[in-house]
């Protein structure tokens, strides 16, 4: 065969990988629709009456409704008109199924920030453009698509400097929005508690900060000497960035006073761990991706009622609820906020303190969609959160396959081969629970001093105590009172050995 026929054009092939990923986005976008939002979520018993859920699915935005006002009965029924976004995306690396999970999830995060995905971009190019973030070619078809398909927002797959997307909306005409500020969107959303809310407010302010923008005469510069503006010559400085400096400083100013908030709320976190570090309580956190089942599996142990719900980042603020082992042993489970590939810095920073659980705990549920198109992905990007938290890495780990009852047999067993360990269940169904509960009781650290004491009858408080946070071997009744076998941390043994009526 002739070479000439043989020989690869470059040209060509840079043709034929964007038309695979034209392909990819035309996939990606026709299951958009149900990538989170596909009907209404089925609730058990365990997850209680779910009226936060209503509250929210209430407020829902809904496509076809506008903001004007046609006759005043409608002010008590007005909704939001749905925006309606484009996607952007790059393929730099990996491979093409990775870059249809990244676009799949960036439309579920668009959907979770309630919007309309419309259409899709992705150009395969081995590095950003510093100007646009896309191609110039790519970036003037982006503006044909968003005039033909009437988006208001382009959502890009990617962080974006503050150049780059005042660039890219000088092209397209509308508002662009990278995927950190899509995240911090939907925290600002559901974030509920005080704590929750002053964090996510620190992390938009973050964001914020470097991308301040300043028009016309509120950000007239100063000149110098014959170059004043407009000729003026000397005299003619003007009083510098105003306008911006003071929102500048108005910016500093709060992310203090947030910073300052935040702390004050620490110690009352802390004072709870401290009490159940002082009365022994073990704790175990729930860690994982998003949407990966961790408030359906806290309901499924501790019939919580947390909010459920098939949407990214559901639920925010942390939520503890005491749950029993099943030799009997109390112990504390704490559901945490979930992660996401590229968690934004500012997240990381600002829910730090409630990362912290994770690295207090004595053990780590790290929950995994095994129904996921990527769930290895899911547990790289969890545990490079870990990575972050000091002293997370050293959390003993159980890894729990979730959704097993919507996953594929081939996709359970390769993480099962992967993760040595891994216990398999399905928090709606419940299979797999009580395998799992005695998984946690044979995980959980063991009282470290033996005890054989003999507890007055007045004193059933020290027995129930070691009933609760210790193991105990034998109990027995004897005239002088109750006899107890078995092992106790150091604090309760003490007492106990206080009270003992054979070495009284």
């Amino acid at each position: 065969m002739d070479e000439t026929t043989t020989a690869q054009d470059p040209q060509q092939e840079a043709r034929d990988a964007q038309r695979v990923a034209d392909d990819v986005v035309a996939r990606v976008l026709a299951r958009a629709g149900t990538a989170v939002h596909e009907g209404a979520t089925v609730h058990t018993r365990h997850d209680g009456d779910q009226l936060d859920l209503a509250e929210r699915t209430s407020l829902r935005r809904v496509a076809g409704l506008s903001t004007e006002l046609e006759d005043v009965t409608e002010v008590e029924y007005r909704q939001l008109r749905l925006e309606k976004v484009v996607l952007v995306g790059l393929w730099t690396q990996g491979t093409l199924e990775g870059a249809e999970v990244s676009l799949r999830e960036l439309a579920a995060l668009a959907e979770t920030a309630g919007s309309e995905v419309l259409d899709g971009l992705i150009q395969r190019r081995q590095n950003p453009d510093p100007s646009t973030y896309l191609g110039s070619g790519k970036a003037a078809e982006l503006a044909e698509l968003v005039a033909a398909s009437g988006a208001d927002t382009v959502v890009v797959d990617g962080d974006l400097a503050p150049s780059q997307r005042r660039a890219l909306e000088d092209v397209v005409r509308v508002k662009v929005v990278d995927r950190t500020a899509l995240i911090l969107d939907i925290f600002a959303q559901h974030a509920k508690s005080r704590e929750g809310k002053a964090q996510v407010e620190l992390a938009q302010l973050e964001y914020l900060l470097p991308r301040l923008r300043g028009w016309g005469e509120s950000m007239s510069r100063q000149a110098g000497g014959q170059v004043g503006g407009a000729g003026a010559g000397m005299g003619s400085r003007g009083p510098g960035e105003t306008k911006i400096e003071l929102d500048r400083r108005r910016i500093r100013n709060r992310m203090a006073k947030l910073r300052r908030e935040i702390a004050a709320m620490e110690p009352a976190r802390q004072t709870k761990r401290t009490s159940r570090r002082k009365n022994a309580i073990p704790s175990v956190a729930i860690a994982g991706y998003t949407n990966a089942g961790k408030s359906s599996l806290l309901n499924r142990l501790t019939d919580a009622g947390v909010l459920v719900e098939n949407a990214l980042f559901a639920t925010l603020d942390p939520t503890v609820r005491r749950a029993r082992a099943a030799d009997g042993r109390v112990f504390t489970l704490a559901d945490t906020v979930g992660f996401v590939r590229n968690l934004p810095h500012q997240l990381v920073e600002a829910f730090r303190s409630t990362l912290e659980e994770v690295a207090d705990s004595d053990l780590v549920l790290h929950v995994v969609d095994a129904s996921h198109p990527d769930p290895e992905g899911q547990i790289a990007a969890v545990r490079e959160v870990f990575g972050t938290i000091p002293g997370a890495m050293d959390v003993p780990e159980i890894i729990v396959l979730n959704k097993v009852d919507l996953a594929e047999p081939e996709t359970v067993a390769r993480l099962r081969s992967r993760e040595h360990g891994a216990i398999v269940v399905s928090a709606h169904t419940g299979e797999g629970i009580e395998e799992l509960q005695a998984l946690i009781a044979d995980q959980l650290p063991r009282p470290g001093v033996t005890i054989d004491v003999v507890v007055p009858y007045d004193r059933g408080d020290l027995v129930h105590r070691a009933h609760e946070h210790g193991d105990i071997d034998a109990e027995e009744h004897i005239a002088d009172g109750t006899v107890l076998r078995g092992r106790v941390d150091a604090g309760l043994a003490a007492e106990l050995a206080a009270v003992d009526v054979r070495s009284a």
